[in-house]
């Protein structure tokens, strides 16, 4: 079993919330902790709007407590009354993730019997307890440029697979193949883009991210092999036609990597095509399907190159503007 940090943290924070209480004298000094723990979110973003929620709503769950228990009464209907008042008001206010903290204000307040000034000053800063020590405690966040490193080779392993075993099932229906790296990339991207959303939010001053675009770009080429596949399985085996098509993709197998070569392959592609138009036409309509099916995998191709042409700058071109300089 494993033990995650917000797990660690809220283990940590919750009895130093509660020690501080304890210190400051205040009663109902448990509730620092659940405080806290309600504080702690995946990351800092989402902590600090966390925080900002909590506080708004439990400001006004103070006011409203104070309007209702003291000028109507301290009755179980009345409590039923300003919570159907209160919980419309606080998601109005954009606060509803503090409806679960005010209520514990809330009912603090409700079992007192007599809010008084003091109580009220009490609570105040059982809150700043409770949400501060949340805060603090989560300013604390792993990095994960180690993980996405991983997930990012892993997955480009897997996609030189996948365009190799493309390349032999053209050349020779080689129907070993079963599949699974099109199901593993598709985890790790996802897996991918939910770690760098979450290290994106613990920049609290940075809006990019190097790996953002690298992983949303990989996810729009899978989709493409997903297109792909049906079309090869209905090109012609064993002749010119196939045997220069395979080759194109052992190519590109041999080329992902985190850089920019596509102009290369687009270059190849486009010479590639104009040799294409000068076969013969189709005479029959199996040969009519399968031309038909070659041109639609090649703009399958055309595609995936695009969007890894637009991922970033041509490597190729920097390396030209850097020899031309010297």
């Amino acid at each position: 079993m494993k033990i995650g940090y917000r797990t660690i943290k809220t283990a940590i924070g919750t009895p130093i919330a509660i020690t501080i209480a304890q210190l400051f004298g205040l009663t109902n000094f448990t509730s620092a902790g659940i405080l806290t723990i309600l504080t702690i979110k995946p990351s800092r973003k989402q902590s600090v709007l966390s925080a900002w929620q909590r506080l708004l709503a439990c400001v006004v769950a103070s006011i409203f407590s104070f309007a209702f228990f003291e000028l109507i009464g301290f009755y179980p209907i009345v409590l039923g009354v300003m919570l159907a008042v209160f919980i419309p008001i606080t998601v109005w206010l954009k606060a509803s993730p503090g409806i679960a903290t005010s209520s514990v204000i809330i009912l603090n307040l409700y079992m007192s019997g007599n809010i008084t000034v003091s109580l009220l000053l009490q609570q105040a800063i059982l809150i700043l307890v409770g949400i501060g020590t949340g805060l603090l405690v989560n300013l604390y966040m792993p990095g994960y440029e180690h993980k996405l490193k991983q997930s990012q080779t892993k997955l480009e392993r897997h996609f030189q697979r996948i365009l190799a075993e493309i390349a032999l099932y053209i050349r020779d229906k080689n129907t070993v193949w079963d599949g699974k790296e099109l199901r593993e990339s598709e985890e790790l991207l996802q897996e991918a883009i939910r770690l760098v959303e979450i290290d994106r939010e613990n920049h609290l001053l940075r809006a990019e991210h190097s790996y953002y675009d690298y992983f949303k770009m990989r996810n729009k080429q899978l989709e493409l092999f997903r297109n792909m596949l049906p079309l090869v399985t209905k090109l012609p085996n064993r002749d010119d036609l196939s045997f220069k098509i395979a080759a194109f993709f052992e190519g590109l197998a041999e080329s992902v990597h985190p850089g920019n070569t596509a102009i290369v392959f687009l270059e190849q592609l486009r010479l590639l095509r104009e040799e294409f138009s000068k076969v013969e036409l189709p005479s029959t309509q199996e040969e009519f399907e399968t031309r038909a099916n070659l041109f639609r995998l090649l703009h399958e191709i055309e595609d995936y190159l695009l969007i890894k042409k637009r991922y970033k700058d041509s490597d190729v071109s920097l390396l030209k503007h850097r020899k031309s300089k010297h």
